[in-house]
């Protein structure tokens, strides 16, 4: 590869981190052609790119971001393959590593970026996996907002035909 070539793909590679915010970094080392096939299958079917990329040309993309990624450096070894995940769907590689792990051992998690947080390890896998997109969050916030009002019309409802039920046997015992 040449110079103005890698120069290219360091930058294709910076334009990748600044449209995609969240994105993980794993050993994807040891991984037969058929194996690695398989998983770009299945990041394909979610909407999740998948690229092996050089880890010198993966730093060299980092440190040209405003952004600071010092704690993924010390993971940059061993060949890499880069998750890219939208915002709306920050948890989606981190579920097909653990899907695709079912059967085989690797990729390993080295470190994934969701927004400004670094998760360091494979360890924060099942964290990571956990993760709710900003419609799953904004939909739980929408319905925590809605089911004090609800409340309140339920029990003025309720309370009003027990109050009527009241108001009318009283008048009836009046006469």
């Amino acid at each position: 590869m040449t110079k103005e070539q890698k120069i290219q793909l360091v930058e294709n590679l910076t334009e990748k981190f600044k449209e995609y915010p969240n994105f993980y970094i794993t050993d994807a080392g040891g991984m037969t052609v058929a194996e690695m096939n398989e998983l770009r299958q299945l990041c394909y079917d979610a909407g999740i790119q998948l690229q092996m990329v050089k880890n010198t040309l993966i730093r060299k993309s980092l440190e040209s971001l405003d952004e600071n990624y010092e704690g993924v450096y010390e993971y940059l070894k061993q060949p890499s393959s880069v998750f890219f995940a939208t915002a709306e769907n920050p948890s989606g590689p981190a579920k097909i590593i653990q899907k695709f792990r079912k059967t085989n051992e690797k990729p390993i998690l080295k470190a994934a970026c969701i927004e400004t947080s670094i998760f360091m390890g494979d360890d924060q896998l099942k964290t990571l996996s956990d993760l709710k997109s900003k419609d799953e969050l904004v939909g739980e916030i929408i319905g925590l907002l809605q089911s004090p009002a609800k409340n309140v019309i339920s029990a003025l409802k309720s309370s009003g035909g027990k109050l009527a039920g009241i108001l009318k046997t009283l008048s009836e015992r009046e006469e």
